[in-house]
């Protein structure tokens, strides 16, 4: 089910509770893709960052490489899988930087002062770190329509998540009321500036800022379109068979579907075996019971079970072992 979705799409975010292996199914999906032909993105948004020790090298906020697919016939790879992981503070960091030069170049030079106070303390004020991350993710999006075959995102854990891809909506709404009221403005000083009351210098700097908004909304446009594209992207719910993982799934998916982003199934990973001996065969049972509720719940949507492996996920071997198992049919 997932490397099929993965194989059609061009977008795959994966999300759930934490701890239940999120980095490891988004990876080993992205590899298996690579090693397709696909020239693929991993993507961790998580600030819990796995990624690097996951491939056990340094991954940060800018792209490397993690793996080169097989050879094609004139001896270049003919896929190759890149990773970032998003760094929350050196993203909100350079989203205020960009926001405060944009401000001093339009804001008269004795504001300044006013400007960068503002600035410091809307640093930490509620919602900026995911407002910066998700301008983040319409970049990254962007980046991969553009040069790559399929972006795959390892997000943070399940309320993050569902907070995060409400917002295209609503800061596009925002953004859209700003430009509303500039519209008023532009239009008073249009008045103004026949009566003699308003220079160049300001209708330059209203065009500039409506130039801003503009490009804003429509980034943020772009991303709700992607977000919401059944034939583009889809979000794979990764969960572990016990009760907390299933209820907090439910929810998840009614949340994405609330939203109308289309959810392409679930990942139950690291289920117990049967015949491992008592301890493991009793928490194979209970598991069983907590998996009928999920099915009674969610029955709509396929669903992968993948057995709790006896090593630790480490490396491109052990990840090229996982998506083998996630190619396995829906149980």
């Amino acid at each position: 089910m997932l490397l099929d979705l993965a194989a059609r799409r061009r977008v795959l975010f994966l999300g759930g509770k934490g701890g239940v292996g999120k980095t490891s199914v988004a990876s080993a999906t992205a590899l298996a893709a690579a090693r397709s032909g696909r020239r693929v993105l991993v993507v961790s948004t998580d600030p819990a960052h796995n990624l690097g020790h996951l491939w056990e090298r340094t991954v940060g906020d800018d792209v490397v490489r993690l793996a080169d697919g097989p050879a094609g016939p004139d001896g270049a790879p003919a896929g190759f899988l890149d990773g970032v992981e998003v760094d929350p503070a050196r993203t909100t960091a350079a989203h205020l930087a960009a926001v405060r030069a944009t401000l001093r170049r339009l804001m008269p030079e004795h504001l300044g002062g006013e400007v960068d106070r503002h600035l410091d303390l809307a640093r930490d004020a509620p919602g900026m770190h995911e407002a910066a991350v998700l301008e983040r993710v319409a970049d990254l999006v962007g980046v991969g329509l553009a040069d790559y075959d399929l972006v795959v995102f390892d997000t943070a854990p399940s309320g993050h998540t569902a907070r995060l891809l409400s917002l295209p909506e609503t800061m596009g709404a925002w953004t859209d009321g700003l430009l509303r009221r500039r519209d008023r403005s532009e239009r008073l000083g249009a008045a103004a500036q026949m009566l003699g009351g308003r220079g160049e210098a300001e209708a330059r700097r209203d065009a500039e800022i409506r130039s801003v908004l503009t490009r804003r909304r429509e980034r943020f446009a772009v991303l709700a379109d992607v977000l919401t594209d059944r034939e583009r992207c889809a979000f794979v719910v990764v969960l572990a068979a016990e009760r907390l993982p299933v209820l907090e799934s439910v929810e998840l998916v009614a949340q994405l579907e609330a939203l109308r982003v289309p959810v392409g199934g679930l990942v139950v990973n690291k289920r117990s075996p049967r015949d491992a001996g008592p301890l493991l065969a009793a928490r194979h049972d209970a598991e069983a019971g907590h998996l009928a509720v999920l099915r009674d719940r969610l029955g709509h949507l396929p669903l992968v079970e993948v057995p709790l492996l006896p090593d630790d996920l480490v490396g491109a071997d052990a990840l090229v072992g996982l998506g083998d198992l996630l190619g396995g049919r829906p149980a």
